[in-house]
């Protein structure tokens, strides 16, 4: 089976808007590869350190809060 790690990006992206706060952190208790693969794509500051949270980029803040609402609102 193959999988779309875009995909698995986005879900992922979206999930972090879940768990926002603090204006743009986001808990990061999510797969270090995928963490890293939106960090390249410059959704979040750099994840590889000892803190909890992420910061989400203006870009990221506003593609989490949309995917967000495409995937999981009704």
């Amino acid at each position: 089976m193959g999988i779309d790690e875009d995909k698995i990006d986005e879900a992922v992206l979206a999930l972090l808007y879940l768990t926002l706060h603090d204006e743009r952190r986001a808990w990061k208790a999510l797969d270090f590869e995928v963490m890293n693969r939106l960090h390249e794509k410059g959704f979040i500051d750099n994840s590889a350190n000892k803190s909890k949270s992420v910061w989400l980029t203006e870009k990221g803040l506003s593609e989490s809060k949309e995917l967000f609402g495409k995937l999981f609102a009704t």
